[in-house]
């Protein structure tokens, strides 16, 4: 009988989330109290009431999911709000054994007149680390008990916007008017990448990733080359929500024109069928080879399996999301959980969705754990980098052993 990846085992093994964005992940007494505070109307003021009309467990489509951001981007416009929800969202993940994080946000999307894309940097830096600090200097750590944790930002660019998105995005639409959209759209992304490096590098901010979100179908990544192109000339590293809602077209621009080093959810890297181009002979040898690179490349796939089900209605269970065929072609896959208050979900939530309703198996399993931590865009060196996934692999196989009675029977350095 093969071994059952009990939740116990799940709540105890050290995680990743490397896909999750801050104004998706909010907890909802904080939203109800900011929004007090702020005097910004909600449709309910109860936890239940927001869970009922807002934030539910399943969508209509991707509209419905979306309309709760208008909600949290609202009381994310200052500093102090920021900075208590990132820590907020970093304790949350501490509390599940998450010991390496990525919080991801839009900076244009909550800067206005008293608020600069810095300062909103800042404040998400600062309440990583304040998170981080209390963690490292438990005694549980200190003593080797536990695992340090480590964090770092993703700044996300927009593929598209309007003036209701934001004022930063209200004032470029409106100085700009006479100008192309996809231009406005290019110079708001090589803002951002540009802030993103300055800040790396003169501020000595943990900020670690650079990303492309928003509606994809319409909306190229290729418009943002040049966002990009800056980024990969000053080593920042890349991510690019592809293959959401469109085609392997859309992850292989992310990879061969943005240079991405990490894919956002490529829920439809094997659609075939969704392929565009004319000029592509034949779709199943392009979407082949495409997998094929990726796998061989070890580019890292960002995979939110409840957010996926909600926002894509031709996926009716996690039995029939592609995240088995990933698996089978030797994917390096990452389980995330993109939004922990709209998907109403947790990293171990998410993880044991796999364990119960796919067929994967404990060599599987332990490929996804250290996937998160390989693939991470770790702040610090290389070296500290390979210590640090050491740490949590002896932790993993140490637990496994202990709780599934399972030993790897592979040699020390086979494991990092």
């Amino acid at each position: 009988m093969p071994t059952r990846i009990t939740r116990e085992f799940i709540e105890a093994i050290p995680k990743t989330d490397l896909h999750v964005h801050l104004d998706g992940s909010l907890r909802l007494n904080t939203l109800i109290e900011l929004a007090q505070n702020g005097r910004i109307e909600l449709p309910s003021f109860t936890p239940e009431g927001l869970r009922e009309l807002v934030f539910k467990e399943r969508y209509a489509d991707l509209g419905e999911y979306l309309t709760g951001f208008a909600y949290t981007c609202a009381v994310l416009r200052g500093k102090e709000a920021l900075e208590r929800v990132t820590f907020e969202l970093a304790e949350d993940n501490l509390a599940e054994g998450v010991r390496y994080l990525e919080v991801r946000f839009a900076p244009q999307l909550l800067a206005h007149n008293d608020l600069t894309l810095e300062e909103t940097i800042q404040a998400v830096t600062d309440g990583l680390e304040r998170a981080k600090c209390a963690h490292n200097a438990s005694e549980a750590v200190r003593s080797g008990a536990d695992l340090p944790f480590e964090c770092g930002v993703i700044i996300c660019a927009m593929r598209r916007f309007n003036k209701a998105m934001g004022l930063h995005y209200h004032q470029l639409l409106t100085a700009l008017e006479s100008a192309p959209k996809r231009d406005i759209y290019a110079m708001a992304s090589l803002e951002m990448a540009r802030v993103a490096v300055g800040l790396r590098d003169r501020v000595g901010l943990p900020i670690v990733g650079f990303d492309l979100a928003g509606e994809e179908a319409g909306y190229p990544a290729g418009y943002h080359r040049e966002a990009y192109r800056f980024a990969h000339s000053h080593f920042l590293k890349k991510t690019v929500h592809a293959g959401e809602a469109y085609g392997p077209e859309s992850i292989f621009q992310a990879i061969t024109e943005c240079h991405s080093n990490r894919i956002g959810h490529g829920t439809f890297i094997f659609a075939s069928e969704m392929v565009q181009d004319a000029s592509v002979e034949s779709p199943e040898t392009y979407t082949e080879q495409l997998v094929e690179y990726i796998a061989s490349q070890r580019i890292t796939l960002e995979v939110c399996l409840t957010s996926s089900l909600q926002t894509t209605p031709s996926i009716a269970s996690v039995a029939e999301h592609p995240l088995g065929h990933m698996l089978e072609h030797a994917l390096s896959v990452s389980i995330c959980t993109d939004n922990r208050l709209v998907s109403n979900t947790t990293v171990t939530d998410e993880l044991a969705l796999v364990s119960t309703h796919l067929p994967v198996t404990p060599h599987q399993f332990r490929n996804l754990i250290l996937a998160g931590f390989k693939g991470s865009f770790y702040p610090g060196s290389c070296t500290a980098k390979r210590d640090f996934v050491r740490q949590v692999i002896r932790r993993y196989d140490a637990l496994a052993e202990k709780m599934l009675g399972e030993d790897n029977g592979e040699a020390p350095d086979q494991k990092a």
